[in-house]
């Protein structure tokens, strides 16, 4: 037997000059509640996911694949445009840009059918042959995901700090993050997005 898990919300991710790549994960509406983690991966490979409460910790670190895990206040922000997180070692503003193509053509579907595991996996070979991203697949502990991504904008700039030290300006999300089998565009944007996890 297994069940359906339903996370609605948005996903923006990010490249710094510096190397650290950034996923932040912003969740208004989850089996968990509201909440928000951020997956970072530093120069060089080292994963940390930055979560608000133990309960979020154990999902996401049974569902991806970090090499440290932190408990830290979680806070998100954002009005128009702008978005800000504090969360632990991590400051971070963020201006939201436009949306291009994909964006549009993204809104142009239903969100119910958006959202739908079924309509999510048709779409998976033309993801990764567009975009070499995925919508669906398998996740740790024989989870699977379905990513039902229904709008997406650029990312215009991006100030961000780790333990007070700036970590570069705004730069494309390479090489990919490897916390599983999903990853962010490479080019940084924030997405709206339904997230169903099937676990057994």
């Amino acid at each position: 037997m297994t069940t359906r898990l339903r996370f609605d919300g948005w996903i923006l991710g990010t490249g710094t000059t510096s190397g650290t790549r950034i996923v932040l994960g912003h969740w208004p509406s989850s089996p968990l509640g509201a909440f928000s983690d951020v997956m970072v991966q530093r120069p060089d490979g080292h994963r940390v996911l930055l979560a608000p409460s133990g309960q979020v910790a154990e999902f996401v670190g049974s569902t991806y694949a970090f090499d440290e895990v932190r408990l830290v206040d979680v806070v998100v922000t954002h009005h128009g445009a702008a978005w800000t997180v504090h969360a632990g070692p991590l400051a971070m503003s963020v201006r939201v840009g436009r949306r291009p193509g994909l964006g549009r053509l993204l809104r142009a579907v239903p969100a119910p059918l958006a959202r739908r595991p079924g309509w999510v996996g048709l779409l998976d070979r033309p993801a990764r042959l567009l975009t070499g991203l995925r919508t669906t697949g398998s996740a740790g502990n024989g989870r699977t995901e379905w990513y039902g991504v229904q709008d997406l904008h650029t990312l215009a700039a991006v100030d961000a700090t780790w333990d007070g030290e700036p970590l570069g300006a705004v730069s494309p999300v390479r090489p990919p993050v490897t916390f599983g089998f999903g990853s962010v565009p490479p080019r940084p944007s924030v997405v709206r997005v339904t997230t169903t996890v099937q676990v057994p």
